[in-house]
């Protein structure tokens, strides 16, 4: 890297990626971070299943026990959009997505297409990505060092920022009190696949790394126009990431916790691998035995499911419009808190 690199760089404001789900208007962060269409494609897949009659049960202010059969299903719909996140999402000046925009891979027939490989009885395990191109592979890395910020003003103006510098103490070099991220570790370790091809988010020149971040707003819709903000999120955690913010907004419209519960839910999900996780971290999860003794955790492996049960690092923040006026919740596993002012 160059000081010309450096002072031939520019901000680049770039269109978010929406979709519509449950008649609300989720809009996120579009590539090179592959959040905001893997969240969209997942909801999209999800709306073909009657999430609302799989609720938690025994639901307190950490959001109860999520039932076996909506864990098993965001996780396939999860499993399938990481399967095309994996292949075809990165810097999109270097590699174009299929059909040159996210609307291919967010099409509502593709997405009922990929909901029908999703069996009520066994899990899929790995996904095939679908069929838009050579295959390609990137393997997700752990994170440390990233925050989420969800922020709304008194007169409506609001933020969701994810912002990082990948893992603890980034490069460990600090500017005037800020310490420099190591971004590099976003991009793919290897410049091609097992059978040749070259991978998407391999290092380039002026290229930018791919991100999970999904910061997320949703909107109310109003016919066919965007109405008012209803709810505002986001977390850190790496590639799981997308996990977090589906997990937190099936939460919030389809079981009908409020943002608190939402967010101190037991974290669960999957990236296209056989391991699906359910967050042992969480005080309503029982890991005695390896999980045998959870009903969860048992219903899961029943599935077909390969449990973890290792803790999970979300730091998710969420805001949500009610009628009496804003509610939030920060997520327990990390340092946040709710923070308001009533002027």
């Amino acid at each position: 890297m160059t000081e010309q690199d450096l002072a031939g760089y520019t901000v680049k404001q770039r269109d978010p990626v929406c979709t519509t789900y449950r008649g609300r208007e989720v809009c996120g962060m579009p590539p090179p971070s592959s959040g905001g269409i893997a969240v969209a494609a997942t909801l999209g897949m999800l709306e073909h299943f009657p999430m609302s009659d799989y609720k938690p049960d025994r639901v307190d202010l950490n959001g109860g026990h999520p039932s076996v059969t909506g864990v098993h299903l965001i996780s396939e719909a999860e499993r399938l959009a990481y399967a095309d996140r994996d292949r075809y999402v990165a810097d999109t000046d270097f590699v174009p997505l299929p059909g040159g925009s996210p609307e291919t891979l967010l099409d509502g027939a593709y997405l009922t297409g990929r909901a029908a490989l999703i069996s009520r009885g066994h899990t899929m395990g790995v996904a095939a990505p679908g069929d838009f191109a050579p295959p390609m592979t990137i393997p997700p890395a752990p994170e440390h060092g990233t925050s989420q910020i969800s922020v709304i003003d008194r007169f409506g103006n609001a933020a969701s920022l994810t912002t990082t510098i990948e893992s603890a103490f980034g490069s460990f070099h600090m500017v005037d009190g800020f310490l420099l991220n190591n971004q590099l570790t976003d991009f793919s370790a290897e410049p091609t696949s097992v059978e040749g091809t070259p991978i998407p988010n391999r290092v380039q020149p002026g290229k930018r790394p791919r991100s999970t971040m999904a910061p997320t707003l949703v909107f109310d819709k109003a016919g066919p126009q965007r109405g008012p903000l209803y709810a505002v999120l986001g977390s850190p955690g790496g590639s799981v990431i997308i996990q977090f913010v589906v997990k937190t907004l099936v939460g919030i419209m389809d079981w009908n916790l409020d943002p608190q519960q939402a967010v101190s839910m037991i974290d669960f999900g999957a990236a296209n691998t056989p391991v699906t996780n359910v967050g042992g971290e969480h005080p309503l999860v029982d890991t005695v035995a390896n999980g045998d003794r959870d009903q969860l955790v048992e219903g899961l492996r029943a599935l077909g499911h390969q449990v973890s049960l290792a803790d999970q690092s979300s730091g998710l923040s969420a805001l949500v419009r009610t009628s009496p006026g804003w509610i939030g919740g920060a997520d327990p596993r990390r340092e946040g808190l709710v923070l308001g002012d009533a002027g």
